[in-house]
């Protein structure tokens, strides 16, 4: 089982953009042919990814999720995409991509049908997996609805990653499995990481504050069981159960969220090590939408090649401090501001919190990085540090 994936696979966190969020299951292109899940939405996401710097940013897929498939296989029992949708054929969907220097992720499900309905699975786990590796397929979500019992659900997610190595074709595997036996059992985190690229734990991620908000209390209470695990090759997904992350999707250009809540979600997702899968129209966002989601020092230290998750160290009413170690003795530190009312408040904190008093001992620089980038200068071991923050916004520093 040690060696199921051993594929070399997401030694960081992967990145890129997945339609789900925004873009849900929608079939009918006739009626809104920009809006509907087709060849053609997959094909101007990768021109504008590589186009307008996403690609250089670090996201490198371009991920279909549910509702891809035609109702029913074909003759030689594969799956096949719907032909009206799709008129190209998967292949040559993962061609254009690829052409533009990116990679194609596609959707399946452990059970017989998937979440809304289209083949599922079960029973096909090695010959999908051949499918999708003749496809050029770079990246398999794979969801957990319709699997029957606990044992067929697990059974499922070890024989795909099984049949996906087997194909020889370098494939992330994103997997949902601790999150669909959560409401039943303590997930086996050491398994599933000997299975999975990265898992998703929580219910999917909206385009709210409240989602928002309760995906990062979930992983704060179950930070002692979840944040020694992640690391180089599986990677925790907060969201949405998967998303949105399953892949850790960002809502961050879309409609729900406030400013300091767009900085929120980009700050502490990096903490998190998570996964970085957008869920948004990148041919309409914002400039300011795009230079948080395509921020450097952000996005640098969610892809720390040492691959440790951050966690919170304290707790104090509305506000929360978290820390994760980086490479190079420095850590990334996150103020939180849970408070929704009222304005800008100050959290002061001992430098000795930090990095079990390590982090500036004798001495540290710190850098903000979020909401804007600001040198604060040295400081001493002994110093503390008052760090204004907007309600429900973030500021994340570098030590």
């Amino acid at each position: 089982a040690a060696l199921a994936l051993d594929n070399g696979l997401a030694r960081t966190p992967p990145m890129g953009w997945l339609h789900w969020e925004r873009f849900l299951c929608g079939t009918d292109c006739a009626a809104d042919p920009r809006r509907c899940v087709s060849e053609r939405l997959f094909m101007e996401m990768a021109d504008v990814m590589a186009a307008e710097g996403w690609r250089d940013a670090g996201y490198e897929f371009v991920c279909i999720d549910d509702c891809w498939m035609a109702p029913t296989r074909d003759e030689h029992g594969r799956l096949q995409a719907d032909p009206k949708r799709f008129p190209s054929g998967i292949r040559k969907l993962a061609d254009y991509v690829h052409s533009k220097g990116l990679k194609l992720g596609i959707y399946s499900d452990v059970g017989n049908k998937t979440c809304a309905g289209f083949p599922g699975s079960y029973n096909h786990y090695d010959l999908d997996a051949q499918t999708f590796a003749s496809w050029g397929v770079d990246l398999l979500k794979f969801d957990g609805c319709n699997s029957g019992t606990l044992e067929l659900l697990a059974e499922g997610y070890r024989r795909m990653s099984l049949a996906l190595n087997k194909t020889g074709r370098s494939i992330v595997y994103s997997c949902e499995w601790p999150f669909y036996l959560r409401p039943m059992q303590q997930p086996n985190y050491t398994e599933i990481k000997q299975y999975c690229n990265h898992w998703r734990n929580f219910f999917d991620v909206y385009d709210s504050w409240s989602s928002i908000k309760s995906i990062l209390d979930w992983t704060a209470l179950h930070q002692d069981s979840i944040v020694k695990i992640a690391g180089p090759g599986g990677w925790n997904d907060p969201d949405m159960a998967s998303i949105f992350v399953f892949l850790s999707q960002l809502v961050i250009g879309n409609f729900g969220l406030s400013w300091d809540q767009a900085v929120t979600q980009m700050a502490m997702w990096a903490i998190m090590a998570a996964p970085l899968f957008m869920s948004n129209d990148l041919r309409h966002i914002s400039p300011e939408a795009r230079g948080l989601l395509q921020n450097k020092e952000v996005i640098t230290i969610n892809q720390d090649p040492l691959g440790k998750q951050g966690y919170q160290i304290t707790k104090d009413k509305n506000f929360e401090l978290w820390e994760r170690p980086l490479s190079g003795q420095a850590y990334a530190v996150a103020v939180l501001n849970q408070q929704e009312i009222g304005g800008p408040q100050n959290f002061t904190f001992s430098l000795t919190f930090l990095g079990n008093g390590l982090a500036c001992n004798p001495a540290c620089s710190i850098w903000q990085v979020l909401p804007a980038s600001r040198d604060w200068g040295v400081y001493s071991w002994v110093s503390s540090l008052s760090v204004e923050v907007n309600p429900t916004g973030t500021v994340l520093l570098k030590v």
